[in-house]
């Protein structure tokens, strides 16, 4: 397997990819490993956890520089993930004990209670195969491997082939961190890899990707009786209203869409605006959009950069192509930087319709369409009209009118006068064809254990 620079075509390395054999082979490891882990106490896994956090701080500027080499990311926002990956870590440091502590329902003593004690105890699934993603690798894998890891299970963590070299650092910083070889495992290739560790002896498989790939997963275990979470892709909609500052709106918006060259689950994808604001919005995003510098990603001043994946160039041509027949107007970009060039240009698409492939189906680029609306009423209609149902924002000067819209909303996460945002605090999830399950927040800590309920009375 060829780990490829798509900024400059340049083989950065080789590397063997894992045989159906060496998967097997490295998941019995981990089924050997994982009870041994589970005993280990758990101030002496938290330990092991803050010191990769700590070797995450002091080796970011070179963790950084490699993730840009490997997936195009620009060098400014590489260096923004390793910089928020921390404070993420510490929250799952500071709930995991009470996460993973006893529940005393029913205490011997208590009045009316009979002479026994009931209590819920919380155990790790076992063994878990983590198939991750590329495009935020440290913020998704380890939204996974780190809860995973503090909860007493084995991990089999397959990075990206996109981002390999990225997942095998991390790994690596992790058994210096003293979480054992056989307890965090690298498993490396593509899509026939990936698709034998999750036909493996596991406990549980948690992926992160497009939903076909995550329906062909969930195909795969059915029948086997054992945990399955799928963090899939988005169609994000954000609906504007009329009392907003437009300025402010716009610039937020355009960030959001075009951020990590658009290559996020929830980047904005869809925006509709109140038809009063529309021309200005319109103006005010567009001005927006032509400040982003497109160049190298290695130059801290590049905004936009080579996707990670040439192929969606095709893709994001496609799309705009669709969207100007049925009557858009692509008002900036609309096209590659450089004819022979991995990167493509910011693009605004008004007056789109909800017929177009650009307003349907996921972009993963720096393309947007923007549509005006009439009312609240059409706003909630057409960001409902679609399969996925991973995030939505309303920007309005009304908390209440924005809480009101949201409540009719289809997604997982909504936001008010922001976009594009994700705290460790609150639970990532999707509804409809974005995902099943959570992680982050305490409910992503729990979905790696199983409660075992405790019925104890003294003997007569």
């Amino acid at each position: 397997m060829k780990i490829v620079n798509p900024a400059t075509g340049v083989v950065l390395k080789e590397i063997s990819e894992d045989s159906a054999a060496a998967v097997t082979a490295k998941i019995a490891r981990a089924r050997a490993a994982q009870p041994g882990w589970a005993a280990t106490p758990l101030q002496t896994r938290l330990a092991a956890i803050t010191r990769f956090r700590d070797a995450v701080v002091a080796n970011k500027d070179e963790l950084a520089l490699l993730l840009t080499r490997e997936m195009g990311k620009p060098i400014a926002q590489a260096r923004n993930e390793l910089a928020a990956l921390p404070g993420r870590i510490d929250f799952f440091l500071r709930k995991t004990p009470e996460v993973v502590a006893d529940e005393s329902v029913l205490v011997e003593g208590e009045p009316g209670a009979p002479a026994l004690q009931e209590i819920v105890a919380f155990e790790p699934l076992g063994v878990v195969a983590n198939v991750s993603a590329w495009n935020y690798p440290y913020f998704v894998g380890s939204n996974v491997f780190v809860p995973a890891l503090l909860t007493g299970n084995a991990v089999l963590y397959k990075p990206s082939e996109l981002t390999t070299l990225t997942g095998l650092r991390i790994v690596e910083l992790l058994h210096q961190a003293g979480i054992p070889a056989d307890v965090m495992i690298a498993v490396v290739g593509g899509g026939a890899t990936g698709a034998a560790l999750v036909a493996g002896d596991v406990d549980g498989v948690f992926f992160t990707g497009s939903f076909a790939t995550g329906k062909r997963i969930a195909e795969a275990v059915a029948g086997r009786m054992i945990k399955l979470q799928l963090e899939l892709g988005g169609k994000d909609p954000t609906y504007v209203c009329d009392d907003v500052n437009v300025q402010a709106a716009a610039e937020s918006l355009a960030d959001g869409a075009m951020y990590n060259n658009g290559q996020s689950c929830c980047s904005v994808e869809r925006i509709y605006v109140q038809r009063a604001i529309y021309p200005a919005f319109l103006d005010a995003f567009v001005k927006t959009v032509r400040g982003f510098v497109v160049g190298a990603p290695e130059d801290p001043s590049t905004y936009i950069s080579p996707l990670a994946r040439r192929e969606q160039l095709a893709v994001l041509e496609s799309q705009v192509a669709d969207a100007v027949a049925k009557g858009g107007r692509v008002l900036v970009g609309g096209q590659r930087a450089t004819p022979d060039g991995g990167a493509f240009l910011p693009t605004v698409v008004a007056d789109a319709t909800d017929d177009m492939s650009l307003m349907r189906e996921e972009s993963f680029g720096p393309v947007i369409g923007i549509a005006p609306v009439d009312g609240d009423d059409e706003a909630v209609r057409r960001m409902n009209d679609n399969d996925y149902g991973l995030t939505a924002g309303v920007y309005s000067a009304s908390r209440e009118r924005a809480r009101a819209i949201l409540a009719r909303v289809e997604a997982g996460s909504v936001y008010w006068n922001c976009c594009d945002r994700v705290s460790p605090r609150l639970p990532w999830t999707g509804r409809k064809q974005s995902g099943m399950g959570s992680t982050l927040s305490t409910h992503g800590i729990r979905t790696f254990l199983q409660p075992k309920a405790w019925h104890l009375r003294k003997p007569a």
